[in-house]
């Protein structure tokens, strides 16, 4: 971790980020005052599960996975961050330890908000706290969603699903690939199945014409065929 060399400016992701565009000036420019921001690396961890979170998160750029480890250490990715984003407030609001560990899968920039400041937030300005219960309600939606899913729907309907979740919330480069990139692991442990199936699946999709594959990156060919595939209307 690191300090950014050049701090970026609240306004350059209210375009991403619904939040702050409920802030005054005044407040905008409190929060640009008191926010830390630091550049993160692949691999770097920024809280663990269990740990106390004394603020919130907001990405500039990059992607962060947020994940639960099991007993027998093995993760469970629940979702992911990506510019625009904010992630840490859960724990703040409900004044308990973080649920999952966050971590850079793609070098980020990320700026830091004190729960002081979020807090003060969220009192004083009714649109900017109901912003903030809509995202809870949003992500408590995903999570009831996730379990029915992995209780009713198959492995392929389920690696079909998270394909065309990460085409909807992460884009194609300019190429036509994923805008994200993710190991074998991490893409197994998203679905919620073994590495092997995974990689089974993605050569049967491949097979199929329905994906193609460069290394880690994949590239969506029919995305009409994937939605149907993975039941998602």
């Amino acid at each position: 971790m690191r300090k950014l060399d050049e701090i970026p400016s609240c306004e350059s992701c209210l375009k991403e980020n619904f939040l702050f565009k409920h802030l005054t000036k005044d407040e905008n420019d409190t929060v640009s005052y008191v926010k830390n921001c630091n550049f993160f690396v692949r691999g770097d961890i920024i809280y663990h599960e269990g740990n106390r979170v004394s603020g919130i998160y907001c990405v500039n750029k990059g992607i962060i996975k947020h994940f639960k480890t099991g007993i027998d250490g093995k993760e469970q990715i629940v979702r992911f961050s990506k510019p625009g984003d904010i992630f840490g407030f859960r724990s703040l609001l409900s004044d308990e330890p973080a649920c999952t560990t966050a971590k850079v899968i793609e070098d980020a920039g990320l700026c830091f908000i004190p729960s002081e400041q979020f807090i003060k937030l969220i009192n004083d300005n009714a649109a900017f706290s109901m912003a903030i219960m809509k995202m809870s309600c949003h992500e408590l939606g995903d999570a009831n969603q996730y379990i029915l899913d992995i209780a009713q729907k198959n492995v392929r309907e389920r690696l079909a699903e998270i394909l065309a979740l990460l085409h909807k919330n992460f884009g194609e480069t300019p190429d036509g690939y994923l805008n994200i990139s993710l190991t074998r692991e991490e893409l197994a442990s998203f679905v919620g199945t073994a590495t092997e199936s995974v990689i089974r699946l993605l050569s049967e999709f491949k097979s199929d014409k329905l994906i193609e594959i460069n290394r880690r990156k994949i590239k969506i060919i029919d995305i009409q065929k994937i939605k149907k595939i993975s039941d998602v209307y």
